[in-house]
């Protein structure tokens, strides 16, 4: 290993944490830096790269769904002519997007976290990688999981004691309880799988069974009936694959109506639902919806929704067509790439690729009911596991066979 590359991965680690940490990463100055950060990897990769004489790259089509979706909102934000003058005013400039400027940021973020998810597999290149970057997840899973119930507790109104959120119900660094119970969903299922895989030494059952529970505790805590539901399934899908026989998994979900804009999902939905007839086939533009919403919005105005509460309506209502397509396909290599990391024979990779999978499929399910994934940190961690899902396919030359094989072999190099 270079040492570009040794710094590259743990700047990785950080980003993730980091951005967990300071609100989710929903604010500019956070953002910005997650930015710089994507591209010091970036430069860290190259130089890697030049002192190898080599350059690593991922061939896993999970890449592409997010390049894609990088140079379509690209496209839906370049003009083509100008609109017809309104009111005196002319030159105004036609594009596909309703709100170019807001498509343009999202065709940024969209790069970003390409970048990010192509540099991440070619740094996770071996067995002791991904036993690293399991336990860096698990174990601030934990600690983040009873930061949280702490200050459920000391200071629930307040993240870290200062900031007060209004119109939101925030649960540890998140400012909205669902994004934290999405987070729960994706480290709770690490340890849960790698419990099922039997790729935790006796030794240390305990320790991750602790670990499982509190940060069951603190997603129960956190409220979120769409963290619940999908928390469940997760539980199911993970149980299913080492259990054996087939499951039927029925998802019921409680709409919740409300005088709150944020908690009427049907009332979203079925606006939604005409933003996406009223701009078939290109869509309104990638971060667009809220400036399409307002058009069908039979509710007063005086609130409007920029997110539809449901990512896979929105995908069509901002990309159209070609983000069903975009959408499919990325779900497709997802499923196809993860059932073929959980069959492996390594026992530890198997277990590794099961739990995040589960973690995976449970911010899916989670994502009908909220737009979780439109959280930067939420979004890292989720690639952080797609990551180990295409990684945990590979075979590496420092691979244990099972955890009681590897503290044996631990003890005979101590023995000599």
């Amino acid at each position: 290993m270079t040492w570009p590359n040794r710094i590259a991965f743990v700047l990785m680690i950080v980003v993730v944490i980091v951005t967990t940490i300071a609100y989710g990463a929903v604010h500019q100055p956070i953002l910005a830096l997650f930015y710089a950060a994507v591209a010091l990897m970036v430069i860290l990769w190259s130089v890697d790269a030049l002192k190898r004489g080599e350059v690593k790259l991922s061939t896993s089509m999970l890449q592409i769904p997010l390049y894609a979706a990088a140079a379509y909102a690209a496209v839906q934000s370049i003009p083509f002519g100008t609109m017809a003058e309104i009111a005196g005013i002319s030159g105004i400039p036609r594009t596909i997007s309703l709100d170019p400027f807001a498509t343009q940021m999202s065709a940024l973020h969209f790069a970003a976290l390409a970048l990010f998810f192509s540099i991440s597999l070619a740094l996770v290149d071996s067995a002791s990688r991904i036993r690293k970057l399991v336990i860096v997840i698990a174990v601030f899973g934990f600690a983040y999981a009873f930061f949280a119930i702490l200050q459920s507790v000391l200071s629930p109104g307040k993240i870290y004691g200062i900031y007060e959120v209004r119109f939101a119900v925030p649960f540890g660094s998140f400012v909205n309880r669902h994004n934290f119970a999405a987070y729960m969903e994706m480290t709770i299922a690490l340890p849960l799988g790698m419990l099922f895989a039997g790729a935790v030494a006796r030794d240390k059952r305990l320790l991750y069974i602790t670990a499982i529970s509190l940060m069951g505790v603190a997603l129960l805590m956190s409220g979120s009936r769409g963290g619940l539901v999908a928390f469940l399934v997760a539980g199911v899908v993970v149980g299913s694959i080492f259990i054996g026989g087939e499951s039927s998994l029925t998802r019921v979900a409680e709409t919740a109506t409300s005088n709150d804009i944020t908690t009427d999902r049907g009332h979203i939905w079925s606006v939604t639902t005409r933003v996406i007839a009223d701009n078939v086939p290109l869509g309104a533009g990638f971060g667009a919806l809220g400036v399409a919403y307002t058009a069908f919005d039979t509710h007063s105005g005086l609130e409007r929704a920029e997110q539809a509460h449901n990512d896979y309506l929105q995908v069509v209502a901002d990309a159209g067509l070609v983000g069903a397509v975009i959408g499919l396909f990325f779900l497709f290599c997802l499923f196809r790439e993860g059932l073929s990391s959980a069959n492996v024979d390594n026992t530890l990779r198997r277990g590794v690729a099961v739990g995040a999978l589960a973690g995976l499929f449970a911010v899916l399910v989670h994502s009908i009911f909220d737009f979780v994934l439109h959280t930067t940190a939420i979004a890292l961690l989720f690639i952080t596991l797609m990551t180990l899902v295409v990684a945990c396919r590979q075979k590496f030359d420092d691979d244990v066979r099972s955890p009681e094989i590897q503290k044996k072999r631990r003890q005979g190099s101590r023995a000599t």
